[in-house]
């Protein structure tokens, strides 16, 4: 562990320090032990006097390294500064990066480039498929899946990456240490196993509500654009889509039905320009600073359509079976038989009023 985000660390939590002056000793200096060889002038414009430094000093003794780093061990969570070399160079980009980030799992994560997919937090079924499955075939052309481990389509898409055996990074609204939702403690633990879990909060900080919000301008910031799935008008995800213009990361949106509410946040997305997304080469694209995508990779997680005559007939809204029976002029027992086939190969969906395609 990096001895001056360890540094960096004991002083954040034992001195209180306004945010200006904390952003303010960072530009200053890469380690607050250098802070006592700054001139009279920097210590002026830094407002630092000779009792202030002399309490930081004790601060940032060798015995405070060694309790916090203990304290960070005992937590299985490590700490990275803003100055350490691994810190993400996209991060550091944003208008207000966080100057510590906490971390469990695998670093290397974010040596992946990434792209971040929010969502409803309540998606249709077709929605949280949709998500899992662009997670999936992105992870397998090489690309990371950064979300931030909520219910519904970030769910659906750290699950995606993990089944393709790909990257996958969930940024926290609570410390690092902490699995928020309880419910996803098997998602929490497998991410921290084989992908990366990321907070800008200490250990311990709790599920407030102020922090999600600060907390997507991570997801954001992480990535080259940003993908929105299923998302009401005032859903959480448009401020991601929105921080990410600001950043000037590119935003794109899955389009749905009209009659659906759960797509107006999308709908109305790409309607300001959001890129329309039907299939992963509409992401890739547009992300042309990305050339490591392999066609033959992704080609192998999106198989061809089924040559099935009931495929074709149906379309993303529902039918009922009476219909697609006639249309298809077969018996029902055998409409029925075919449809358990292509529901098992993931091709369609049954719905309350009938069958669909599902991709």
């Amino acid at each position: 562990m990096d001895s001056s985000a360890l540094a960096w660390l004991c002083l954040q939590q034992q001195a209180d320090i306004p945010a200006p002056q904390w952003r303010a000793l960072h530009s200053a200096v890469t380690d607050p032990r250098a802070l006592n060889s700054l001139s009279p002038q920097q210590r002026q414009l830094l407002m630092l006097d000779s009792a202030t430094l002399d309490r930081w000093s004790q601060l940032v003794s060798e015995h405070q390294l060694t309790r916090f780093g203990t304290w960070l061990d005992e937590l299985d969570l490590q700490v990275l500064s803003i100055h350490d070399a691994a810190y993400p160079a996209l991060l550091k980009e944003i208008s207000d990066p966080p100057e510590l980030l906490f971390y469990r799992g695998q670093l290397s994560t974010l040596d992946r480039p990434m792209l971040a997919m929010v969502g409803s937090r309540r998606p249709s079924r077709r929605g949280a498929d949709d998500a899992r499955d662009f997670a999936d075939i992105l992870a397998r052309a090489g690309m990371g899946i950064a979300s931030g481990m909520a219910l519904g389509i970030d769910a659906a898409a750290h699950r995606g990456a993990l089944a393709a055996e790909g990257a996958t990074v969930a940024v926290l609204g609570t410390g690092a240490d902490i699995c928020y939702p309880r419910s996803h403690r098997a998602l929490y633990d497998d991410i921290a196993q084989r992908g990366l879990i990321l907070s800008e909060l200490p250990p311990g900080s709790p599920p407030l509500r102020h922090h999600f919000p600060r907390r997507n301008r991570l997801i954001s910031g992480l990535s080259l654009g940003v993908l929105v799935v299923e998302a009401a008008i005032k859903s959480g995800s448009l401020i991601t889509a929105r921080l990410a213009l600001e950043q000037n990361r590119e935003v794109f949106a899955l389009p749905g039905s009209i009659h659906n509410p759960a797509s107006r946040g999308c709908n109305g997305l790409i309607r300001s320009g959001a890129k329309l997304v039907e299939s992963i080469d509409d992401i890739l694209e547009e992300l042309s600073g990305w050339t490591a995508y392999q066609r033959g990779e992704a080609a192998e997680g999106a198989a061809e359509s089924p040559d099935s005559a009931i495929y074709r007939a149906l379309g993303y809204e529902p039918m009922p079976v009476d219909a697609l029976a006639g249309q298809c002029q077969l018996p029902i027992a055998q409409l029925l038989a075919e449809l358990a086939e292509l529901e098992l190969e993931g091709w369609v969906e049954q719905q309350a009023s009938g069958w669909q395609r599902r991709r």
